[in-house]
Parts: C-alpha cells; structure tokens; sequence
C-alpha cells in the first residue's frame, strides 16, 4: 500500500478502537467548553445550560454505571444511572440558575462557577468553535466524540508528517504516528479539552520548523499560523511556544557563530517568528484584558477562587513549585517510564542537532505549563502532556540511527533539493 494508506488505516485503527468509550471521557472543564460552543451556535444561556448539564450528568452516569458492574460487592445491584443523573442535576443546576437569574455571566460562557473561574475559559474561543459543527450536526455526546476523533487522528498524521520531511523511512514515520496514539498523547486528545488541540497545532508548528530547514518558506507560514491558532485556544500556550522557538533559535544561532557559521537565515526567521508571536501574545493579552499571570496563581492557590485570595501568594507560589517538583520526582523514581521516554527521545531528536533543539524546545512547553500549575492532585498528567512529544518524534529518529545499516530500510528518494547542513 501507498503510504498515505497505512496513515489512514491507522488513524482508523485507532478511531475504531475509540468506539469502545463513547461517553465518560468527561471533566469538570468539559462543562465550559461545550456550554460555550451551544452558546456560539445560537442557544440562550438557559439552553446551553440545560444541554450541557445533561450531557456532563450522562458521563457521569456512564461511568458510575461501569464501574459497579466490576465492583466486587456491588456489581449486583440495580442500575445507578437514575441515582447519578439525578444527583448530579441537583448538584449542577441550583447554582447555575442562581447566577443566571442574578446576571452574573462573562462572556459566552455557562456560570458554573464564579466570574473570575469562568473569565478564564471566555477567552479560549478556538476550541468551542471548532466544536459547533461537530455538536451541531451530531449532537453533544457523538459530536464531541468525533471531533475528538478528528484532533487527535490528525496529531498522529502530523507526527509523520514531520518523521517524512526528515526523509526517515515510512515504516518509522508510521512508528512515529503508532507512538502518538498509544502514548498518553492520544488517551488524553480524546478527552473533550482543549489539550489535544494544543498538541496538534504544537505539532503543526514542529513540522513547519522542518520545513524551513529543509529550505521551504511555507514553513514559516504553517508556524506563524499554528501560534495564532494557539492564541485562540489558549494564549499561554501561545507565549511559551512563541519563546521556546526564538530561544531555541537563538541556541543554534550562537552555537553557529562560535564554529565560525554563518546562522543561517531560515533558523533566524523561525527565531523570528517565535519572537514576534510571543510579544503579540503579551500585547494583545493586555489589550483584550486576559487574566494575568497573578490571577492564574491566585486561581490556583485559592482554590478556583472558592478561598478568599493570598496576600503573598509568588512566595507561596514557589514554595509550592520546589515542592511539586520534589514530589513529581519522587514518583518518577518510582515509575520511570516517562522520564525514560523524555531521555531516549531527546537523544534521538539530538541526532539531528539543528532540528532536535526546535522539537524539545517545542515539547519542553508541556513542563512550563505543568509549572505554572504546580498541582499534583490533576488526573491525567494532562498539563505536562505536551512533553510527551518529545518521545514521539524523537525515538523513531533514535530507531533510525540504531537500525541503520542492521536492518533494511526503504530507500529515502532523491527530492532534488540541496541537502541542508544539520
């Protein structure tokens, strides 16, 4: 088969194989993103209210649902489906009709927690709209679903998108995408959060990075366009894209300089790029009004505003920061399998130099933001799942070198392109 074949095939593989869980892949977060793309689409706030709160309560009912039918003393009684849905309606919808009737609504957005909460979703727009076709075609539950299908088929395309303009063999490029979908990458695109969006337009800006380096000027338009795509979802991711990339830059341009190099002007414009990207970020941040990094804190420390705010709270915060680390790396210790992962990508992604440092500049953003929310208690490790990235393309570039001349590799063609210095 052509290979565009077995990239379909595979990204089939794994949508039939999503089939097994429908429902249930919902959080607490679910619940503001879907209520704001019924709201773009044109219901009142009471309408997306109701349809989001019936949904969440179904997943939840879902899931308690399966897991007392493998519950050693429980597994024999009736259904708890009535029981859950009607707890958790009468758990979700008091408050949210006490603020409705009160006023207090920011942006497109149902009040399912305060003002300052919810303010922070009322500015990620670019994940509920890409969900208004999805839930309006199909509905809340299969829309979600399939658009969460989409996302994360397609980080797993762009894993071998990356892989082929490298010119790595087609069976390593597939490696690649097979990574992205069994990794904690794919497990967590197919919640229905703004994660797997994340991933894929990071993945999308990696791709155009090598792009450039093999002397295609689309590239600085696919990295341009996948940082203003992130602003839209979620603006810090934005930032710290924007600053990995120009520092990732500036790294290989001074590396050069000190050999006697020229830096090359395709490594100066994605330096570029990230840069400007980064300061656009911060300006229209200010601009639009955007919550700022001292209400993220406070949003951490306080609870989601549900405690009365810090009057210290930076102190506090890397208090909390040394701390989260020590843990994080106590447990690591004890199951090492990412941090293994972390290091055998690296290492791969370091065989091609120029290249590696712009992929773990690109996934070195999922500590950042596991920095910034220095919580241990998130499930998933969902915040850190951009570094992940890193092993996916990174160790069939490891394979690579480790297979070459052992095993027999398809023939790379010739693209009649002048090979650019690595």
């Amino acid at each position: 088969m052509r290979p565009r074949t077995w990239v379909l095939a595979l990204a089939a593989v794994f949508a039939v194989l999503q089939l097994a869980s429908v429902t249930g892949r919902d959080t607490p977060d679910t619940r503001n993103y879907l209520s704001y793309a019924f709201t773009l689409r044109g219901d009142s706030k009471a309408e997306a209210a109701a349809a989001t709160i019936e949904h969440y309560c179904a997943s939840r009912a879902a899931t308690a649902r399966r897991n007392q039918s493998v519950h050693v003393l429980r597994f024999h009684r009736p259904d708890p489906t009535p029981r859950v849905m009607a707890e958790c309606r009468a758990r979700e919808w008091p408050e949210v009709e006490a603020r409705l009737k009160a006023g207090r609504t920011v942006g497109l957005t149902v009040p399912f927690s305060s003002e300052r909460f919810m303010g922070i979703f009322s500015v990620r727009p670019g994940y509920p709209v890409f969900l208004v076709p999805f839930v309006t075609v199909l509905g809340a539950t299969w829309g979600l679903w399939a658009a969460s299908v989409l996302i994360a088929g397609a980080g797993g395309v762009l894993a071998f998108l990356i892989l082929r303009t490298l010119s790595v063999p087609v069976p390593l490029a597939l490696t690649g995408q097979a990574l992205y979908y069994v990794l904690p990458c794919g497990t967590t695109a197919m919640r229905p959060m703004a994660e797997g969006l994340l991933m894929a337009l990071t993945l999308a800006a990696v791709w155009g990075c090598a792009l450039v380096l093999k002397g295609r000027r689309a590239g600085l338009w696919l990295i341009a366009g996948a940082l203003a795509a992130l602003f839209t979802v979620k603006h810090s991711q934005a930032l710290f894209l924007g600053v990995c990339l120009a520092g990732a830059g500036a790294v290989v341009a001074v590396a050069r300089w000190r050999r006697g190099r020229a830096p090359g002007r395709g490594i100066l414009a994605i330096a570029g790029v990230g840069l400007a990207a980064a300061l656009a970020t911060l300006l229209l941040s200010k601009l639009l009004g955007y919550p700022s990094a001292s209400e993220s804190v406070q949003d951490l420390l306080a609870d989601h505003f549900t405690r009365p705010d810090r009057t210290r709270p930076w102190p506090e915060f890397l208090h909390l920061q040394l701390n989260f680390w020590v843990e994080w790396l106590r447990r690591q210790a004890l199951e090492p399998l990412f941090v293994t992962a972390l290091a055998a990508g690296a290492w791969g992604a370091l065989r091609r130099p120029v290249f590696g440092i712009f992929l773990i500049a690109g996934a070195f953003t999922g500590i950042l933001t596991q920095a910034g929310h220095p919580d241990i208690s998130i499930w998933g490790d969902r915040l850190i799942v951009l570094a992940w990235l890193l092993p996916v393309v990174g160790v069939p570039l490891l394979l690579e070198q480790v297979l070459r001349g052992r095993v027999p590799l398809p023939v790379q063609g010739h693209t009649g392109r002048t090979p650019v210095p690595r």
